[in-house]
């Protein structure tokens, strides 16, 4: 069965799954650490209410089997679990079936995850993880020669993120096309990073051909993705160091790491055998497969096929003049169709949420990761995930994606919840309960070169007015206009 084998594949395989192990911890950790603030029993959208809204044909979940806080917290802690010992090298090293199973089991556990997430598990990466998750199963342990199929479903994947994220700009806003979005999108994206500042100040010139660059790599570049080696290889490093880049420029969650790690498993062995020393290629590769199970081979054919009839939605989406940015076509998230950044925002709104105290002060909450006091500069937290900022940023933008969880959010600072708190990363109050609440909407910018050198912040805002206006205990999640 040489045409069943990607010969080339042995290391790009391993530090495929090893890199996959990692970010499955970072999502599961995430979860764990925020879910019950924000889907638990009183969350902000509790599952209990989702649960009764939606069946499991529609969201499939063990959720739906059992619902409670102790339990989701259970699911994480064990999916986080098992992949430490699979980043650990434990899964590659047991038996195929066992194998297999600890990655069947990843992908079940987080896809329960997300499938009753609603909003804050709504973003492309959730369906991505659950996608290139799926695949992983099937790709074997140590003892069994990487499947050729299977690498090049990844490969498929990859070919699918690009574009589809290409074709939406083309497809949106007009600065794409006239390459002037990088003029805003470094101060504007949802999350910026500590090098987001110097990226937008970077020379207009050099903003177009960053554009230019990214058109290249997501229009051109994914078609030699299927050619042989090494043009293959030489396209996914392409995308490796646009993808790269796009770390240092801002907070995208996983996104661009899970590029990277399938643009990883791409690369042939021959560029790993000179990248890894030795001894780490030994313990990524502990033996050399024998002969291939008949059944497992089977099984690769069985999925190939379903993930080609299932492709068939995401591709008439990519060829479709209305493209969806990000959709999943059937609950199991096996296909998808991925995309970002159709539209750039021009102009930067920040919510910012202030508390009273006894002494009719008015103290401002300070979010981990979204844009806050201006003197505090940005920090480096993707490929973690923090899903409260980032819905911030999405509320900012429209009141309409504030309900309902938004009001739900004013009345847990009021009661000091614990659970709520610790998705901040400063509360005025220390742990005690505020007099009332309130929330604000800034217009954000970045200072310039001189500003940052007279007062050391990266930030300039002005008050635009009342985002939503001061609640009590007795008035909290009232309606508001």
């Amino acid at each position: 069965m040489e045409w069943f084998v990607a010969e080339d594949g042995w290391l790009g395989r391993a530090v495929f799954l090893h890199a996959l192990a990692a970010l499955y911890v970072v999502a599961f950790v995430a979860a764990a650490r925020q879910g019950p603030a924000l889907i638990g029993t009183r969350g902000l959208t509790p599952v209990p209410d989702h649960l009764r809204r939606v069946g499991f044909r529609q969201a499939p979940s063990v959720f739906h089997r059992w619902w409670s806080d102790r339990f989701f917290l259970a699911v994480c802690w064990t999916g986080a679990g098992l992949a430490a010992l699979t980043l650990a090298g434990v899964t590659a090293r047991l038996p195929l079936v066992a194998s297999t199973a600890v990655w069947l089991a990843l992908w079940a556990l987080y896809l329960s995850v997300v499938n009753v997430g609603q909003l804050w598990w709504s973003f492309g990466w959730e369906s991505l993880l659950c996608e290139v998750g799926f695949l992983a199963v099937f790709l074997g342990n140590a003892a069994v020669a990487p499947p050729l199929l299977v690498l090049l479903l990844l490969r498929w994947v990859l070919f699918r993120l690009e574009l589809g994220a290409g074709l939406i700009k083309m497809r949106g806003d007009p600065c794409w096309r006239d390459l002037t979005c990088l003029h805003h999108h470094h101060e504007t994206q949802p999350m910026p990073g500590p090098l987001s500042w110097f990226f937008h100040h970077l020379p207009g010139p050099l903003h177009r051909v960053e554009v230019a660059a990214n058109h290249v790599t997501q229009l051109v570049v994914p078609f030699g993705l299927f050619l042989p080696q090494p043009v293959a290889g030489v396209c996914a490093g392409i995308m490796l160091v646009t993808q790269l880049w796009l770390v240092a420029s801002g907070n995208f969650a996983w996104l661009n790491w899970l590029a990277v790690v399938l643009a990883a498993s791409v690369l042939p062995d021959a560029f790993w055998a000179w990248l890894l020393p030795r001894p780490v290629q030994d313990w990524l590769v502990p033996a050399q497969a024998g002969a291939t199970p008949y059944p497992w081979a089977g099984a690769v054919l069985l999925v190939t096929a379903l993930v080609l009839v299932l492709s068939w939605r995401p591709v008439l989406n990519l060829v479709s003049p209305g493209q969806a940015m990000n959709a999943s076509f059937e609950p199991l998230r096996l296909v998808n169709t991925y995309g970002a950044f159709g539209s750039v925002t021009k102009v930067r709104h920040e919510i910012v949420v202030e508390g009273l105290d006894e002494d009719g002060v008015w103290r401002e909450y300070g979010f981990r990761g979204k844009p806050g006091p201006p003197g505090r500069w940005p920090r480096q937290y993707a490929p973690y995930h923090l899903r409260l900022d980032w819905m911030m940023w999405f509320a900012a933008l429209s009141r309409r994606y504030a309900r309902p969880w938004f009001p739900r959010l004013l009345r847990r600072l009021l009661e000091a919840d614990p659970a709520t708190l610790r998705l901040l990363a400063v509360d005025p109050f220390d742990g005690r309960r505020p007099e009332a609440v309130r929330a604000l909407l800034y217009r954000y910018r970045y200072t310039t070169w001189a500003e940052l050198r007279a007062t050391r912040a990266c930030w300039h805002r002005d008050l635009v007015g009342e985002f939503a206006h001061p609640v009590t205990l007795a008035t909290a999640e009232a309606d508001w206009a």
